[in-house]
């Protein structure tokens, strides 16, 4: 691909390195495409799920994608738009080694947490750590050096159990619109980070306001 036109906002040589994405639903899939045709090489997506009918409104699937593994469908998506090969794990993120960037795109808390204490916490081989969450219209994206005692204790006290979460109705748990500011914000944190620049810690925009909550 001809990456010309956003040459002067990043180049495709700064986005050389290991970025891990936990996870290929509405937040992951969508992720991995924008980064990808942002010139990403070096991604590695983990999923155990195969792709269902309720997924197709809200998630980067094809309809003929139903009943695949995740993983496979999107390595497939993201070659046919960008050519890009990535690496797709249908496997369960337990205490995997991980290193570079890593994403987390997970849709429950007490996942999250695990993803936290067994791979992420104190990690010196991970740079940067994204936790994207959503609720309905509202995004929310930490990003977070796991190696900073402050911003471990900052995190950590965004975390809490599946029990303490509050349950939304099955039909309003995700829309299309808001899967698409989640993997913009992610993916602006990436190029942010990579290019040296600033990155916001706690980022969250709710759709019903159209205002930033955090930034």
């Amino acid at each position: 691909m001809d990456f010309w036109r956003q040459l002067d906002i990043i180049s495709p040589q700064q986005l050389q390195t290991s970025i891990s994405v936990i996870g290929c639903g509405g937040i992951g899939s969508p992720t991995v495409l924008a980064l990808s045709k942002m010139g990403c090489s070096q991604i590695t997506v983990y999923d155990p799920d195969r792709v269902e009918a309720h997924n197709l409104p809200n998630q980067f699937f094809r309809l003929d994608d139903r009943h695949q593994a995740k993983v496979m469908a999107l390595t497939s998506i993201v070659q046919s738009f960008t050519g890009t090969e990535i690496r797709g794990l249908q496997e369960e993120l337990v205490e995997q080694r991980l290193q570079g960037l890593v994403i987390g795109a997970v849709d429950s808390m007490d996942s999250r947490k695990k993803i936290w204490k067994n791979c992420i916490r104190f990690n010196p081989e991970i740079s940067l750590y994204i936790d994207a969450r959503m609720s309905s219209e509202v995004c929310r994206i930490f990003s977070i050096k796991p190696i900073d005692p402050e911003e471990v204790r900052f995190y950590e006290e965004t975390l809490y159990s599946d029990a303490e979460a509050l349950e939304e109705p099955c039909t309003s748990r995700a829309i299309i619109y808001n899967v698409l500011m989640a993997a913009s914000l992610i993916s602006h944190q990436v190029k942010a980070f990579l290019s040296h620049e600033p990155i916001s810690r706690e980022l969250a925009f709710d759709f019903k306001t159209l205002t930033f909550l955090h930034s």
